[in-house]
Protein backbone atom coordinates (compact mmCIF):
# COMPACT_ATOMS: atom_id res chain seq x y z
CA UNK A 1 0.00 0.00 0.00
CA UNK A 2 2.82 2.90 0.95
CA UNK A 3 5.77 3.03 -1.31
CA UNK A 4 9.37 3.45 0.52
CA UNK A 5 8.97 7.11 1.08
CA UNK A 6 5.63 7.23 3.01
CA UNK A 7 7.15 3.81 4.81
CA UNK A 8 10.22 6.07 5.67
CA UNK A 9 8.00 8.67 7.14
CA UNK A 10 5.86 6.88 8.90
CA UNK A 11 8.58 4.35 10.37
CA UNK A 12 9.47 7.54 11.79
CA UNK A 13 7.06 9.27 13.31
CA UNK A 14 5.20 6.21 15.11
CA UNK A 15 8.12 6.77 17.18
CA UNK A 16 6.24 9.36 18.74
CA UNK A 17 3.48 6.55 20.48
CA UNK A 18 4.25 7.24 23.67
CA UNK A 19 0.81 4.75 25.04
CA UNK A 20 -0.46 1.58 23.02
CA UNK A 21 -3.03 2.18 20.36
CA UNK A 22 -5.07 -0.67 18.84
CA UNK A 23 -6.60 -0.58 14.97
CA UNK A 24 -9.53 -1.82 15.37
CA UNK A 25 -11.09 -2.65 11.59
CA UNK A 26 -14.34 -3.46 10.15
CA UNK A 27 -13.80 -5.42 7.25
CA UNK A 28 -15.79 -7.32 4.25
CA UNK A 29 -14.73 -9.09 1.50
CA UNK A 30 -14.67 -6.17 -1.11
CA UNK A 31 -11.29 -4.13 -2.83
CA UNK A 32 -11.28 -1.73 -0.22
CA UNK A 33 -11.63 -3.41 2.49
CA UNK A 34 -8.31 -5.31 1.04
CA UNK A 35 -6.86 -2.43 0.96
CA UNK A 36 -7.73 -0.97 4.35
CA UNK A 37 -6.28 -4.57 5.56
CA UNK A 38 -3.11 -4.23 4.31
CA UNK A 39 -2.65 -0.36 5.00
CA UNK A 40 -3.23 -1.13 9.15
CA UNK A 41 -0.81 -4.47 8.51
CA UNK A 42 1.85 -2.05 7.27
CA UNK A 43 1.83 0.50 9.98
CA UNK A 44 0.98 -2.26 13.24
CA UNK A 45 4.60 -4.24 11.86
CA UNK A 46 6.43 -0.58 12.33
CA UNK A 47 6.04 -0.45 15.69
CA UNK A 48 4.19 -3.82 17.01
CA UNK A 49 4.93 -3.01 20.96
CA UNK A 50 2.82 -0.18 20.67
CA UNK A 51 0.10 -0.94 17.42
CA UNK A 52 -2.01 -3.87 17.68
CA UNK A 53 -4.70 -4.37 14.63
CA UNK A 54 -7.97 -5.64 15.78
CA UNK A 55 -11.47 -6.55 14.18
CA UNK A 56 -14.94 -5.24 15.62
CA UNK A 57 -18.08 -4.45 14.12
CA UNK A 58 -19.10 -1.51 13.01
CA UNK A 59 -22.05 -0.06 10.81
CA UNK A 60 -19.52 1.36 7.77
CA UNK A 61 -17.66 -1.01 6.45
CA UNK A 62 -14.83 -1.09 5.86
CA UNK A 63 -13.96 1.43 8.44
CA UNK A 64 -11.47 1.29 11.55
CA UNK A 65 -10.46 2.64 15.01
CA UNK A 66 -7.58 4.36 15.98
CA UNK A 67 -8.20 3.33 19.70
CA UNK A 68 -5.67 4.15 22.58
CA UNK A 69 -5.95 0.40 24.46
CA UNK A 70 -8.12 0.65 27.60
CA UNK A 71 -10.06 4.22 27.27
CA UNK A 72 -12.40 5.79 25.32
CA UNK A 73 -10.38 8.40 23.07
CA UNK A 74 -10.67 6.98 19.54
CA UNK A 75 -11.42 8.56 16.21
CA UNK A 76 -12.70 6.76 13.35
CA UNK A 77 -11.80 6.29 8.95
CA UNK A 78 -14.29 4.73 7.05
CA UNK A 79 -12.48 3.95 3.43
CA UNK A 80 -8.84 4.66 3.15
CA UNK A 81 -6.66 7.63 4.32
CA UNK A 82 -4.12 8.08 1.65
CA UNK A 83 -3.35 11.00 -0.90
CA UNK A 84 -4.22 14.55 1.25
CA UNK A 85 -5.77 12.53 4.14
CA UNK A 86 -2.39 10.22 4.73
CA UNK A 87 -1.40 13.16 7.27
CA UNK A 88 -4.57 13.21 8.94
CA UNK A 89 -4.05 9.16 9.32
CA UNK A 90 -0.02 9.99 10.94
CA UNK A 91 -0.96 12.76 13.17
CA UNK A 92 -4.28 10.59 14.11
CA UNK A 93 -1.84 7.41 15.02
CA UNK A 94 0.78 9.42 17.43
CA UNK A 95 -2.14 12.00 19.15
CA UNK A 96 -4.31 8.87 19.98
CA UNK A 97 -0.96 7.14 21.24
CA UNK A 98 -0.15 10.31 23.61
CA UNK A 99 1.32 12.88 21.50
CA UNK A 100 0.48 16.13 22.46
CA UNK A 101 -2.31 18.15 20.61
CA UNK A 102 -0.76 21.53 19.31
CA UNK A 103 -2.95 24.08 20.95
CA UNK A 104 -3.21 27.15 22.97
CA UNK A 105 -3.93 26.14 26.38
CA UNK A 106 -7.22 28.17 26.84
CA UNK A 107 -8.28 26.53 23.30
CA UNK A 108 -7.65 22.72 25.03
CA UNK A 109 -9.46 24.16 28.16
CA UNK A 110 -12.27 25.24 25.66
CA UNK A 111 -12.18 21.98 24.18
CA UNK A 112 -12.39 20.00 27.26
CA UNK A 113 -15.66 21.93 28.39
CA UNK A 114 -17.31 21.04 25.27
CA UNK A 115 -20.63 18.89 24.95
CA UNK A 116 -20.97 15.47 23.71
CA UNK A 117 -21.39 15.75 19.77
CA UNK A 118 -20.94 13.03 17.21
CA UNK A 119 -19.34 14.46 14.05
CA UNK A 120 -18.93 12.94 10.32
CA UNK A 121 -16.69 14.67 7.75
CA UNK A 122 -17.41 13.26 4.30
CA UNK A 123 -14.00 14.20 2.73
CA UNK A 124 -12.33 13.02 -0.56
CA UNK A 125 -8.63 11.86 -1.58
CA UNK A 126 -8.21 15.01 -3.19
CA UNK A 127 -9.59 17.75 -1.53
CA UNK A 128 -6.82 20.29 -0.38
CA UNK A 129 -9.26 21.60 2.17
CA UNK A 130 -10.16 18.38 3.83
CA UNK A 131 -7.44 17.68 6.01
CA UNK A 132 -7.80 21.07 8.06
CA UNK A 133 -11.18 19.82 8.90
CA UNK A 134 -10.39 16.47 9.35
CA UNK A 135 -7.46 16.94 12.16
CA UNK A 136 -9.18 19.53 13.77
CA UNK A 137 -12.46 17.06 14.47
CA UNK A 138 -9.94 14.57 15.18
CA UNK A 139 -8.22 16.58 17.60
CA UNK A 140 -11.09 17.84 19.42
CA UNK A 141 -12.51 14.06 20.29
CA UNK A 142 -8.71 13.45 21.56
CA UNK A 143 -8.79 15.77 23.76
CA UNK A 144 -12.53 15.45 25.11
CA UNK A 145 -13.57 11.92 24.11
CA UNK A 146 -17.37 12.78 24.80
CA UNK A 147 -17.08 13.77 21.44
CA UNK A 148 -16.69 11.45 18.57
CA UNK A 149 -15.61 12.01 15.10
CA UNK A 150 -15.63 10.13 11.69
CA UNK A 151 -13.52 10.91 8.65
CA UNK A 152 -15.52 9.25 5.69
CA UNK A 153 -13.84 9.06 2.14
CA UNK A 154 -16.76 10.26 -0.43
CA UNK A 155 -15.51 7.75 -3.15
CA UNK A 156 -15.64 4.19 -0.66
CA UNK A 157 -19.10 5.30 0.47
CA UNK A 158 -21.18 6.61 -2.76
CA UNK A 159 -24.60 5.04 -1.92
CA UNK A 160 -24.35 7.36 1.86
CA UNK A 161 -23.18 10.12 0.28
CA UNK A 162 -26.03 10.08 -3.11
CA UNK A 163 -28.34 9.51 -0.24
CA UNK A 164 -27.33 13.01 1.81
CA UNK A 165 -26.80 14.75 -1.43
CA UNK A 166 -23.24 15.78 -0.42
CA UNK A 167 -22.23 17.67 -3.49
CA UNK A 168 -19.12 19.27 -1.66
CA UNK A 169 -16.22 18.66 0.35
CA UNK A 170 -15.48 18.58 2.90
CA UNK A 171 -19.05 18.72 4.44
CA UNK A 172 -19.41 17.86 8.29
CA UNK A 173 -22.68 16.71 9.73
CA UNK A 174 -23.17 17.24 13.54
CA UNK A 175 -25.29 14.11 15.43
CA UNK A 176 -26.96 13.32 12.17
CA UNK A 177 -27.68 16.75 11.06
CA UNK A 178 -25.56 19.11 8.38
CA UNK A 179 -23.51 21.40 9.95
CA UNK A 180 -20.89 22.43 7.90
CA UNK A 181 -18.76 22.71 4.80
CA UNK A 182 -15.49 23.99 3.34
CA UNK A 183 -12.23 24.80 5.10
CA UNK A 184 -12.46 25.50 8.85
CA UNK A 185 -9.50 25.38 11.75
CA UNK A 186 -9.78 24.17 14.93
CA UNK A 187 -9.66 27.50 16.58
CA UNK A 188 -13.17 28.10 14.35
CA UNK A 189 -14.71 24.93 15.22
CA UNK A 190 -14.25 25.35 19.00
CA UNK A 191 -15.42 29.11 18.53
CA UNK A 192 -18.89 27.88 17.04
CA UNK A 193 -19.35 24.81 19.41
CA UNK A 194 -18.61 27.50 22.55
CA UNK A 195 -21.45 29.87 22.80
CA UNK A 196 -19.92 32.01 25.17
CA UNK A 197 -16.73 32.19 22.80
CA UNK A 198 -17.44 35.42 20.74
CA UNK A 199 -18.32 37.57 23.41
CA UNK A 200 -15.49 36.09 25.59
CA UNK A 201 -13.15 36.74 22.05
CA UNK A 202 -14.96 40.66 21.98
CA UNK A 203 -13.27 41.56 25.70
CA UNK A 204 -10.48 40.05 25.39
CA UNK A 205 -9.02 41.90 22.09
CA UNK A 206 -10.71 45.27 23.30
CA UNK A 207 -8.65 44.77 26.09
CA UNK A 208 -5.30 44.73 23.64
CA UNK A 209 -2.95 47.62 24.51
CA UNK A 210 -2.22 49.70 20.70
CA UNK A 211 -0.29 48.54 18.42
CA UNK A 212 2.35 50.30 16.39
CA UNK A 213 1.17 48.81 13.26
CA UNK A 214 -1.79 46.33 13.16
CA UNK A 215 -2.22 44.03 9.91
CA UNK A 216 -5.59 42.92 8.67
CA UNK A 217 -5.47 39.62 6.99
CA UNK A 218 -3.10 36.97 6.78
CA UNK A 219 -2.09 36.29 3.12
CA UNK A 220 0.70 36.49 1.09
CA UNK A 221 0.54 40.42 1.82
CA UNK A 222 -0.31 40.39 5.27
CA UNK A 223 2.12 37.71 6.13
CA UNK A 224 5.15 39.55 4.67
CA UNK A 225 4.08 42.91 6.13
CA UNK A 226 3.76 41.54 9.72
CA UNK A 227 7.05 39.78 9.07
CA UNK A 228 8.40 43.13 7.47
CA UNK A 229 6.86 45.27 10.73
CA UNK A 230 8.06 42.44 13.60
CA UNK A 231 11.85 42.88 12.08
CA UNK A 232 11.86 46.25 12.99
CA UNK A 233 11.17 45.94 16.62
CA UNK A 234 8.07 47.11 16.64
CA UNK A 235 4.76 46.27 18.44
CA UNK A 236 2.62 44.10 15.43
CA UNK A 237 -0.69 42.87 15.77
CA UNK A 238 -2.22 40.42 13.09
CA UNK A 239 -5.48 39.77 13.13
CA UNK A 240 -7.19 37.16 10.07
CA UNK A 241 -9.87 35.16 9.31
CA UNK A 242 -7.87 32.68 8.43
CA UNK A 243 -3.94 32.29 7.87
CA UNK A 244 -3.25 31.76 4.34
CA UNK A 245 -5.94 33.32 3.00
CA UNK A 246 -6.36 32.43 -0.95
CA UNK A 247 -3.82 30.58 -1.10
CA UNK A 248 -5.32 27.78 1.14
CA UNK A 249 -7.72 27.36 -1.96
CA UNK A 250 -5.18 26.84 -4.42
CA UNK A 251 -3.95 22.98 -5.23
CA UNK A 252 -0.51 23.84 -7.17
CA UNK A 253 1.65 26.31 -7.35
CA UNK A 254 4.74 26.79 -10.40
CA UNK A 255 5.42 30.30 -10.79
CA UNK A 256 7.16 30.87 -7.31
CA UNK A 257 10.34 32.20 -7.85
CA UNK A 258 12.93 29.48 -6.87
CA UNK A 259 10.06 26.68 -5.91
CA UNK A 260 9.70 24.76 -9.06
CA UNK A 261 6.15 23.33 -7.65
CA UNK A 262 4.51 23.96 -3.58
CA UNK A 263 0.65 23.47 -2.79
CA UNK A 264 -0.97 26.31 -1.69
CA UNK A 265 -2.20 24.78 2.17
CA UNK A 266 1.88 23.79 2.31
CA UNK A 267 2.98 27.83 1.52
CA UNK A 268 -0.02 28.64 3.31
CA UNK A 269 1.59 26.24 6.54
CA UNK A 270 4.88 27.97 5.79
CA UNK A 271 3.61 31.45 6.25
CA UNK A 272 2.05 30.75 9.11
CA UNK A 273 5.36 29.55 10.27
CA UNK A 274 7.51 32.20 9.35
CA UNK A 275 5.29 34.79 10.64
CA UNK A 276 5.14 32.77 14.37
CA UNK A 277 9.21 33.13 14.41
CA UNK A 278 8.78 36.52 15.31
CA UNK A 279 6.90 38.76 18.01
CA UNK A 280 3.47 38.90 16.26
CA UNK A 281 0.23 38.99 18.34
CA UNK A 282 -1.80 37.14 15.80
CA UNK A 283 -5.51 36.83 16.53
CA UNK A 284 -7.56 34.17 13.87
CA UNK A 285 -10.73 33.62 12.91
CA UNK A 286 -11.89 37.79 13.31
CA UNK A 287 -13.43 39.36 10.75
CA UNK A 288 -13.21 43.32 10.40
CA UNK A 289 -16.30 45.05 10.30
CA UNK A 290 -15.37 48.58 10.02
CA UNK A 291 -12.28 51.16 10.57
CA UNK A 292 -12.65 55.05 12.30
CA UNK A 293 -9.66 57.24 11.28
CA UNK A 294 -7.28 58.64 14.56
CA UNK A 295 -8.43 60.96 16.21
CA UNK A 296 -7.27 63.26 18.86
CA UNK A 297 -5.23 60.12 20.49
CA UNK A 298 -3.47 59.73 17.24
CA UNK A 299 -5.06 55.92 17.09
CA UNK A 300 -6.96 54.24 14.11
CA UNK A 301 -9.64 51.95 15.21
CA UNK A 302 -10.33 48.41 14.20
CA UNK A 303 -13.86 47.14 14.97
CA UNK A 304 -14.53 43.43 14.28
CA UNK A 305 -18.20 41.44 13.98
CA UNK A 306 -17.97 40.37 17.69
CA UNK A 307 -17.92 43.61 18.72
CA UNK A 308 -14.37 43.81 20.14
CA UNK A 309 -12.06 46.73 18.61
CA UNK A 310 -8.16 46.79 17.96
CA UNK A 311 -6.52 49.94 18.18
CA UNK A 312 -2.89 50.87 16.39
CA UNK A 313 -0.72 53.97 15.27
CA UNK A 314 -0.86 52.67 11.53
CA UNK A 315 -2.86 49.85 10.29
CA UNK A 316 -2.12 47.79 7.22
CA UNK A 317 -5.22 46.72 5.37
CA UNK A 318 -4.56 42.78 3.55
CA UNK A 319 -7.86 41.85 3.35
CA UNK A 320 -7.64 40.07 -0.34
CA UNK A 321 -10.29 39.06 -2.56
CA UNK A 322 -12.81 36.24 -3.11
CA UNK A 323 -14.38 34.51 -5.58
CA UNK A 324 -16.47 36.92 -8.25
CA UNK A 325 -20.16 35.14 -8.02
CA UNK A 326 -22.27 35.07 -11.36
CA UNK A 327 -25.11 36.96 -9.21
CA UNK A 328 -28.31 34.73 -11.33
CA UNK A 329 -31.02 32.97 -9.81
CA UNK A 330 -29.98 29.66 -8.44
CA UNK A 331 -26.55 30.44 -7.88
CA UNK A 332 -26.97 31.02 -3.80
CA UNK A 333 -29.51 28.04 -3.60
CA UNK A 334 -27.72 25.53 -5.18
CA UNK A 335 -24.45 26.39 -3.53
CA UNK A 336 -22.44 23.33 -2.19
CA UNK A 337 -25.42 21.64 -4.18
CA UNK A 338 -23.61 21.75 -7.83
CA UNK A 339 -22.41 25.00 -7.52
CA UNK A 340 -19.06 25.26 -6.50
CA UNK A 341 -15.71 27.18 -6.51
CA UNK A 342 -12.97 23.99 -6.40
CA UNK A 343 -12.46 21.34 -8.93
CA UNK A 344 -9.70 19.94 -6.87
CA UNK A 345 -11.91 19.39 -3.91
CA UNK A 346 -15.26 18.59 -5.35
CA UNK A 347 -14.69 17.52 -8.73
CA UNK A 348 -14.48 13.55 -7.81
CA UNK A 349 -17.71 13.69 -6.69
CA UNK A 350 -18.85 14.27 -10.44
CA UNK A 351 -17.64 11.42 -11.48
CA UNK A 352 -19.28 10.08 -14.41
CA UNK A 353 -21.28 13.05 -14.70
CA UNK A 354 -21.56 16.35 -16.92
CA UNK A 355 -20.06 19.44 -15.67
CA UNK A 356 -19.56 23.10 -17.28
CA UNK A 357 -17.16 25.37 -16.00
CA UNK A 358 -17.77 29.29 -16.12
CA UNK A 359 -14.89 31.75 -17.06
CA UNK A 360 -12.87 31.10 -20.20
CA UNK A 361 -9.87 32.49 -18.36
CA UNK A 362 -6.64 30.29 -17.20
CA UNK A 363 -8.36 29.38 -13.78
CA UNK A 364 -11.27 28.46 -15.74
CA UNK A 365 -9.89 26.34 -18.50
CA UNK A 366 -7.23 24.96 -15.66
CA UNK A 367 -10.28 23.92 -13.89
CA UNK A 368 -11.70 22.10 -16.92
CA UNK A 369 -8.71 20.33 -17.39
CA UNK A 370 -8.67 19.12 -13.87
CA UNK A 371 -12.15 17.90 -14.09
CA UNK A 372 -11.69 16.29 -17.36
CA UNK A 373 -9.97 13.15 -15.95
CA UNK A 374 -12.75 12.80 -13.34
CA UNK A 375 -16.26 13.40 -14.68
CA UNK A 376 -17.84 12.25 -18.26
CA UNK A 377 -17.94 15.45 -20.00
CA UNK A 378 -16.76 19.25 -19.36
CA UNK A 379 -18.37 22.10 -20.87
CA UNK A 380 -16.57 25.62 -20.74
CA UNK A 381 -19.62 29.08 -20.79
CA UNK A 382 -17.66 32.18 -21.99
CA UNK A 383 -19.37 34.86 -21.92
CA UNK A 384 -16.82 36.95 -24.34
CA UNK A 385 -16.20 36.36 -28.10
CA UNK A 386 -12.80 35.07 -27.67
CA UNK A 387 -10.98 32.82 -24.76
CA UNK A 388 -8.67 34.56 -22.49
CA UNK A 389 -6.85 31.40 -21.31
CA UNK A 390 -3.14 31.00 -22.91
CA UNK A 391 -2.90 28.78 -25.88
CA UNK A 392 -0.27 25.90 -23.72
CA UNK A 393 -3.98 25.29 -22.06
CA UNK A 394 -6.56 25.73 -24.89
CA UNK A 395 -4.42 23.17 -26.78
CA UNK A 396 -4.45 21.07 -24.06
CA UNK A 397 -7.92 21.18 -23.27
CA UNK A 398 -9.04 20.81 -26.65
CA UNK A 399 -7.00 17.43 -26.76
CA UNK A 400 -9.05 16.53 -23.99
CA UNK A 401 -12.34 16.80 -25.65
CA UNK A 402 -13.41 19.83 -23.75
CA UNK A 403 -16.39 22.12 -25.62
CA UNK A 404 -16.25 25.97 -25.23
CA UNK A 405 -19.80 27.86 -25.35
CA UNK A 406 -18.03 31.47 -26.44
CA UNK A 407 -20.80 34.63 -26.87
CA UNK A 408 -22.77 32.92 -23.83
CA UNK A 409 -24.30 34.79 -20.36
CA UNK A 410 -25.19 32.66 -18.15
CA UNK A 411 -28.98 33.63 -16.52
CA UNK A 412 -29.50 31.02 -14.24
CA UNK A 413 -28.50 27.70 -12.68
CA UNK A 414 -31.76 25.41 -12.98
CA UNK A 415 -32.28 22.55 -10.25
CA UNK A 416 -34.65 20.04 -9.17
CA UNK A 417 -34.81 21.90 -5.38
CA UNK A 418 -32.53 19.43 -4.48
CA UNK A 419 -29.04 19.72 -6.63
CA UNK A 420 -27.85 21.45 -9.93
CA UNK A 421 -29.21 19.78 -13.51
CA UNK A 422 -28.33 22.46 -15.71
CA UNK A 423 -28.03 25.98 -16.60
CA UNK A 424 -29.44 28.63 -19.04
CA UNK A 425 -27.43 30.79 -21.06
CA UNK A 426 -28.60 33.48 -23.60
CA UNK A 427 -26.36 33.42 -27.30
CA UNK A 428 -25.34 37.53 -27.22
CA UNK A 429 -25.14 37.32 -30.88
CA UNK A 430 -28.49 35.88 -31.46
CA UNK A 431 -30.01 36.51 -28.08
CA UNK A 432 -31.63 33.32 -28.00
CA UNK A 433 -31.85 31.30 -24.56
CA UNK A 434 -30.22 28.05 -24.37
CA UNK A 435 -30.62 25.22 -21.80
CA UNK A 436 -27.05 22.75 -20.96
CA UNK A 437 -27.57 20.01 -18.80
CA UNK A 438 -25.12 19.42 -16.21
CA UNK A 439 -24.69 17.82 -12.22
CA UNK A 440 -22.67 20.72 -11.53
CA UNK A 441 -21.21 24.48 -12.30
CA UNK A 442 -17.90 25.16 -11.45
CA UNK A 443 -17.82 29.23 -11.30
CA UNK A 444 -13.85 30.85 -12.47
CA UNK A 445 -14.97 34.04 -13.48
CA UNK A 446 -12.38 36.33 -10.86
CA UNK A 447 -12.49 37.66 -7.90
CA UNK A 448 -13.60 40.87 -5.91
CA UNK A 449 -11.55 42.89 -3.36
CA UNK A 450 -12.67 42.35 0.35
CA UNK A 451 -13.48 45.99 1.04
CA UNK A 452 -17.10 45.94 1.44
CA UNK A 453 -16.79 46.56 5.13
CA UNK A 454 -14.75 50.04 4.28
CA UNK A 455 -17.31 52.33 2.65
CA UNK A 456 -18.26 54.30 5.62
CA UNK A 457 -14.36 54.80 6.63
CA UNK A 458 -14.23 57.46 4.10
CA UNK A 459 -11.19 56.07 2.13
CA UNK A 460 -10.79 56.16 -1.61
CA UNK A 461 -11.56 52.84 -3.18
CA UNK A 462 -12.36 52.87 -7.00
CA UNK A 463 -15.57 53.20 -8.91
CA UNK A 464 -16.12 49.94 -10.17
CA UNK A 465 -14.29 47.53 -8.53
CA UNK A 466 -13.93 48.82 -4.77
CA UNK A 467 -10.66 48.42 -4.90
CA UNK A 468 -8.41 50.60 -2.48
CA UNK A 469 -6.44 53.36 -3.80
CA UNK A 470 -2.76 53.32 -2.76
CA UNK A 471 0.33 55.32 -3.70
CA UNK A 472 4.13 53.68 -4.57
CA UNK A 473 4.74 53.41 -0.95
CA UNK A 474 1.06 51.90 -0.06
CA UNK A 475 -0.60 54.51 1.64
CA UNK A 476 -4.43 54.79 1.24
CA UNK A 477 -6.08 58.13 1.75
CA UNK A 478 -6.16 58.18 5.18
CA UNK A 479 -3.21 59.18 6.87
CA UNK A 480 -1.21 56.02 8.70
CA UNK A 481 -3.52 53.53 6.68
CA UNK A 482 -1.70 51.53 4.59
CA UNK A 483 -3.15 48.59 2.23
CA UNK A 484 -1.76 45.66 0.07
CA UNK A 485 -2.36 43.02 -2.73
CA UNK A 486 -5.65 41.60 -4.14
CA UNK A 487 -7.73 44.07 -2.35
CA UNK A 488 -5.43 47.02 -4.23
CA UNK A 489 -5.48 48.76 -7.49
CA UNK A 490 -1.97 47.07 -7.63
CA UNK A 491 -1.95 45.85 -11.51
CA UNK A 492 -1.45 41.84 -11.72
CA UNK A 493 -3.12 39.75 -8.50
CA UNK A 494 -0.41 37.27 -8.10
CA UNK A 495 0.84 36.07 -4.82
CA UNK A 496 4.56 37.22 -5.28
CA UNK A 497 3.10 40.42 -6.44
CA UNK A 498 1.18 40.53 -2.99
CA UNK A 499 4.50 39.53 -0.67
CA UNK A 500 5.88 42.62 -2.64
CA UNK A 501 3.31 44.65 -1.85
CA UNK A 502 3.19 43.44 1.70
CA UNK A 503 7.26 44.38 2.11
CA UNK A 504 6.38 47.99 0.74
CA UNK A 505 3.33 48.60 3.03
CA UNK A 506 5.03 47.43 6.03
CA UNK A 507 7.94 49.77 5.54
CA UNK A 508 5.66 52.75 4.33
CA UNK A 509 4.35 52.41 7.94
CA UNK A 510 7.60 51.85 9.36
CA UNK A 511 8.47 55.55 7.83
CA UNK A 512 5.41 56.73 8.60
CA UNK A 513 6.01 56.17 12.38
CA UNK A 514 9.27 57.68 12.48
CA UNK A 515 7.95 60.82 10.90
CA UNK A 516 4.87 61.34 13.52
CA UNK A 517 6.49 60.15 16.50
CA UNK A 518 9.89 62.11 16.04
CA UNK A 519 10.19 64.40 18.82
CA UNK A 520 10.11 68.31 17.88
Amino acid sequence: MLDASLTAQLTQLVQLIKQPIELAASLGSDDVSAQTKALLDEIAVLRPEMITVTSEANERTPSFAIRRTGTDVQVRFAGVPLGHEFSSLVLALVQVGGHPVKAEPALIDAIKGLDAHEFVTYMSLSCINCPTVVQALNSISIINPKIRHTAVEGGAFQAEVDERKILAVPTVYMDGESWGSGRMELDEIVQRLDVNAAAKAAESLTAKEPYDVLIVGGGPAGATAAIYAARKGIRTGLVVDRMGGQVLDTNSIENFPSILEIQGPELGTALDAHVHAYEVDIMKNQIAAGLTPAGDDGLITITLDNGGTLRSRTVILATGARWRTLGVPGETEYRNKGVTFCPHCDGPLFKGKDVAVIGGGNSGVEAAIDLAGVVKHVTVVEFLDHLKADEILLRKARSMGIDFVLNAATSEVTGDGAQVTGLTYTDRTTNEPHQLPVQAVFIQIGLVPNTAWLASSGMQLTERMKEIVIDERGATSIPGVYAAGDCTTVPYKQIVISMGAGATAALGAFDYLIRTTAPE
